[in-house]
């Protein structure tokens, strides 16, 4: 799995468990996917990601994406 599946992978989980939490626990979970909703429309424009800088040095190959 190269950096750019996992960084979509983290991001997908991220929304749905936000939004489960959202509907079980408080109402305010929403205001974590909008921000990681905004975080991935931010780095579609500036290809910047803070998670790939994470992964990088972990070991994983980096695709076209996140250089």
């Amino acid at each position: 799995m190269n950096i750019d599946r996992m960084i979509l992978a983290f991001a997908g989980s991220m929304i749905l468990i936000s939004l489960l939490l959202s509907q079980v626990h408080s109402i305010y979970w929403l205001w974590f996917t909008a921000f990681v909703g905004a975080n991935l429309l931010q780095s579609s424009f500036t290809g910047f990601c803070p998670l790939a800088k994470i992964l990088k040095p972990l070991g994983l190959k980096p695709g076209s994406a996140f250089d």
